[in-house]
């Protein structure tokens, strides 16, 4: 079974899903990343992704990813159109790579950023990195440079952090300072390592 040992991570747009990856893995959670596996398949996809959205967007074989998330972002049709290609070659490595980590039988995270949202991976166990929404607001606007209308937007577009909260099967509270992330991530370790013992 590919995704027996598997534990989906998500959270919302800037609530410090880097920050906790960082430190589950030095705790030794081995992780399998989306996001760098779509990177890569967008790039490895760059000729189609250029048929299907204009040429101009790619450039010596890379796929210019602002460009076409402004096109995306603004466009729900075109949105449903680049999900549909890319989600069946994303879920295939994916799959590949969970298949090897399955050798290990130990828990490992694989970073799903649309986890909730997609429902595509039948994975049991989920954690979801919580920041409260206004919380969230401020650090996107501030790490992105977004104003607080395109912030918002980017926020929305995703299920709410409350609902994502309230269906996973493990919480790291990311609202405070990095001390207390650490003691989140801590806690969190502790209730995984229980329940795949």
């Amino acid at each position: 079974m590919a995704f027996k040992y598997a534990i989906a991570l998500t959270g919302g747009i800037a609530t410090g899903k880097s920050s906790a990856t960082i430190i589950l893995s030095l705790y030794g959670f081995r992780f399998i990343d989306a996001d760098k596996i779509a990177h890569q398949i967008l790039d490895e996809q760059s000729f189609a992704i250029g048929e299907m959205f204009g040429k101009e967007l790619v450039y010596e074989g890379k796929v210019d990813r602002k460009a076409l998330g402004k096109i995306v972002f603004s466009d729900p049709v075109k949105r449903k159109e680049l999900e549909a290609f890319l989600h069946p070659l994303i879920y295939e490595e994916i799959e590949c790579q969970a298949l090897i980590q399955e050798e290990f039988r130990k828990p490992y995270i694989i970073d799903i950023p649309l986890f909730f949202e997609g429902e595509r991976y039948p994975i049991e166990k989920s954690l979801v990195i919580y920041t409260p929404k206004e919380e969230q607001l401020k650090r996107l606007m501030r790490r992105d440079g977004y104003d607080e209308a395109e912030a918002r937007k980017r926020i929305d577009l995703q299920m709410d952090i409350e609902l994502k909260r309230q269906k996973a099967t493990y919480v790291i509270d990311n609202s405070g300072d990095l001390k207390q992330l650490q003691h989140e991530c801590e806690r969190v370790k502790e209730a995984i390592l229980k329940d795949f013992s």
